[in-house]
């Protein structure tokens, strides 16, 4: 069964005005993938919001994992 994708499977860290560092640990395999990104509107409705949408999660892995 395919595990959902939650808030918990990220880490964000600041990078800089405007950037963030986002990694996403799969809660499956353990593995990790890490990208830079400036897309502030992603980063308001994941990291930032109370109750992320699954969509906007899905978005944010594919960067991650894509670079």
């Amino acid at each position: 069964m395919r595990a959902k994708t939650t808030i918990s499977d990220f880490r964000f860290e600041f990078a800089g005005y405007g950037h963030y560092k986002v990694t996403y640990t799969s809660p499956v395999t353990g593995k990790s993938w890490t990208a830079k990104t400036n897309d502030m509107p992603l980063i308001d409705a994941t990291k930032n919001a109370d109750d992320p949408k699954r969509c906007d999660l899905e978005t944010l892995k594919r960067i991650c994992k894509n670079g």
